[in-house]
């Protein structure tokens, strides 16, 4: 922070950017989409959210360019869920912290139990 009370232009770009991913469920559905694409009912087993949950913070990411829609209309209509080239970009950022958290957290607390704490948060 510099002396007028706000962050050098590097932080505010940091803080900006975990506005936008910094969620637990938007972490959790962008690492978990990672795998490719999901339809609704898969997401909403794979990352144990709630239907009002996901849905909205599958609504946020799509707004946000991290995640594509696409609605198939046969029967049973099916929605679909997949990372943009914007999302698939994360995979990195994923990749070390995971590193970091192999190194540091390893001590702490079980990779499950990591994960099962940002569902509860």
């Amino acid at each position: 922070m510099t002396k007028d009370g706000r962050y050098s232009e590097e932080a505010c770009h940091v803080i900006d950017s975990l506005e936008q991913i910094g969620s637990q469920w938007r972490l959790i559905v962008l690492h978990d989409l990672q795998d490719g694409e999901k339809r609704f009912n898969e997401l909403k087993r794979s990352t144990d959210a709630s239907s009002r949950t996901l849905s909205r913070v599958l609504d946020d990411l799509q707004e946000m360019g991290f995640v594509d829609r696409r609605l198939e209309e046969e029967s049973p209509v099916a929605t679909y869920y997949s990372l943009t080239p914007k999302g698939e970009s994360l995979f990195p950022v994923f990749d070390a912290i995971e590193s970091w958290a192999d190194e540091w957290l390893a001590d702490d607390t079980s990779a499950a139990e990591a994960v099962e704490s940002l569902a509860d948060g």
